[in-house]
Formats: structure tokens, C-alpha cells, sequence
């Protein structure tokens, strides 16, 4: 079943996806840890369980992060909003103006 995404969450994904990241991993998570870590995504603003384990990871390996949580949501939110009001039409014309 294909889920459909919003502008604010292709946005994200895709931002996300610029990184150099393209190296996939595997991780195991116990039953109860993996639906404590659905909530907590869910709760604090994280797309999927995914987003929050490389949050985390960043959080503790990188010294500085790019951009944090907070200015992430606002883009996000920025997004939904040119979606809501149709500002740019189609999801290529935003990519477009965003990356000028």
C-alpha cells in the first residue's frame, strides 16, 4: 500500500537524502523498544522511527549539527503551508525556488 506524503514530507525526505548517506543498515529492535520508539517519534515530530535513530546518532557523533530539530519542523511546516496555499503549483516548481 503506497502511502500518500505531503510537500512537508517529500521536503524533509529529500533534504535529508542530499547527505552522503547512502549506505544502508539493519537494526533489531526488540517489540517493545520499537513501539516506545513510534511513540516518541511520533510525540516529538519525527516522520518515522528512521529519522530518529540517525537524529540520534547525529546528536551523538557529530559535534555540531546542521540544522536542529526545531528549524527542521519549521521548514516543514514552511512546506505544508506553500502546499496548503498552492504558492509554487507543483512539488518540482517549490524545489526549485527553495534551492535558488
Amino acid at each position: 500500500m503506497v502511502q500518500e506524503q505531503n510537500v512537508g514530507e517529500i521536503f524533509i525526505n529529500n533534504w535529508v537524502s542530499i547527505d552522503t548517506m547512502n549506505t544502508q543498515v539493519n537494526v533489531r529492535l526488540s517489540d517493545g523498544l520499537l513501539e516506545q520508539s513510534e511513540e516518541y517519534a511520533k510525540k516529538h515530530g519525527f516522520g518515522t522511527v528512521q529519522e530518529l535513530i540517525k537524529e540520534v546518532l547525529r546528536e551523538k557523533v557529530v559535534e555540531k549539527t546542521l540544522i536542529t530539530k526545531k528549524e527542521l519542523l519549521l521548514v516543514k511546516k514552511l512546506a505544508e503551508l506553500t502546499q496548503e496555499g498552492n504558492l509554487f503549483g507543483t512539488e518540482d516548481e517549490l524545489f526549485k525556488k527553495i534551492r535558488k
